[in-house]
């Protein structure tokens, strides 16, 4: 396949490490004052020297073959602010990080356009969000972890990986951390880990080998995305016990590669089992680490994203006037502001 020019934002580190791990040449737009999505490279992952950072002063004045937007504000705001009329034509790929926050069965998609691929990075977001005209597809994450890292489970504890649960409450299960942590050693890892009685922070570089350490991987999440932190874990083998909704509930089989329950209660139940006998954790470890060979390796990601952009650059567009385009997105925008 032709080496393609992608421009995209910077939203989600981990994502976007693991997306330019794809044969392509990839472009983030730089300009702290302009808040999410353009602070550049920054020194928080090995990126690979296929991802360059572009001034967004000098964005016009680069040729692309395909836009990737991230974000709601990318695609109603952003685009008619920075990118050139060429460029707003291009071939176009919207991502989408996570499934419908205000009504989960009936929120409308802001994207409206039948030549605008909509990729999902699970099937549970595609089944919730009404996408309308736009085609969607599903290409499930990829992750790879440092060559040797192996799970060792020594820690007689469960390793809890959210950025700023306190601030994000319910949904990020919160209450159900400060739960189980009266009743199991619970250990918390993220951005906000000030504000929740955390740990700190890990680089993601070395966060595989901290979840290796740990008896088990312990999700409290209600109703999120699946986390990479959660498919990093299974990778090298750290067993997973969390709610059972959303797309994990796919994901981690009882008893097999970890548990997962509605109940709370049968949460803390497992976790103390996994704490009690080690034997038990490696067995549900090394089904955790199957799964994720056969469902999140990279090789499978970045296929899925040659065949996607092959498919997506080939096609002829559906042209939409600038005016109209930018007219729906500023209507869109200010509703859900």
């Amino acid at each position: 396949m032709e080496r393609l020019k992608i421009f995209t934002w910077h939203i989600h580190g981990s994502y976007l490490y693991y997306l330019s791990q794809i044969p392509h040449e990839i472009f983030i737009p730089k300009k702290e004052s302009l808040g999410n999505g353009y602070a550049g490279i920054t020194s928080s992952y090995p990126w690979p020297s296929n991802l360059h950072e572009i001034p967004v002063e000098e964005l016009k004045n680069h040729d692309f073959d395909c836009v990737i937007y991230q974000s709601h504000k990318n695609y109603l705001v952003d685009q008619f602010e920075i990118l050139s009329e060429k460029q707003r034509s291009l071939p176009r790929i919207y991502l989408e990080h996570d499934p419908p926050r205000d009504n989960p069965t009936d929120t409308i998609h802001p994207v409206n356009d039948p030549d605008v691929l909509v990729v999902h990075v699970t099937d549970f977001n595609d089944l919730m969000w009404d996408c309308r005209n736009s085609p969607t597809r599903v290409i499930e994450h990829g992750v790879m972890v440092p060559e040797g890292v192996e799970y060792k489970g020594d820690l007689e504890r469960g390793i809890v990986v959210i950025n700023n649960i306190q601030k994000r409450g319910r949904r990020l299960g919160f209450d159900i951390y400060q739960k189980s942590k009266k009743e199991i050693d619970l250990d918390l890892y993220g951005m906000g880990w000030d504000q929740a009685d955390g740990k700190g922070e890990i680089a993601h570089s070395l966060l595989p080998g901290v979840c290796a350490d740990y008896r088990f991987f312990f999700n409290p999440i209600r109703y999120t995305s699946l986390g990479l932190a959660i498919c990093e874990a299974m990778m090298v083998g750290t067993p997973v016990i969390g709610l059972a909704t959303a797309e994990l509930a796919t994901v981690i089989e009882n008893g097999k590669s970890g548990f997962i329950s509605t109940r709370p209660d049968e949460l803390i139940e497992a976790s103390k089992l996994l704490l009690k006998d080690k034997n038990v954790a490696q067995a549900w470890g090394m089904g955790a680490k199957k799964k994720a060979l056969e469902r999140f390796s990279m090789k499978r990601f970045i296929e899925d994203w040659n065949r996607t952009l092959k498919s997506v650059v080939g096609r002829s567009p559906v042209l939409h006037s600038v005016a109209q385009l930018q007219h729906t997105g500023e209507k869109v925008w200010t509703s859900l502001s």
